[in-house]
């Protein structure tokens, strides 16, 4: 991965369970359990991704889709 890099997400809040799904090399499709309010969902997303790409929570960045289930995702930092 690059810094800087922009990633789509389709995140669908209110799942079974936490899980993630690589559709592209850019592109993830993401379950969370936590609901569509409150940006909890967002929040939740946000932390599986960042466990996939091996980076702390912090180096993501929601760029477009805070309100919608397809987001923009800006990871910022050095490369992995």
């Amino acid at each position: 991965m690059v810094s800087n890099e922009l990633m789509r997400l389709k995140v669908h809040a209110g799942a079974r369970e936490d899980r993630l799904e690589k559709r592209a090399e850019s592109a993830y499709e993401i379950w969370v359990k936590a609901p569509a309010e409150r940006r909890l969902a967002n929040a939740a997303a946000l932390g599986l991704l960042a466990r996939e790409l091996g980076c702390p929570t912090k180096c993501l960045r929601l760029v477009k889709g805070s309100t919608s289930p397809s987001k923009i995702v800006q990871r910022m930092g050095g490369s992995k």
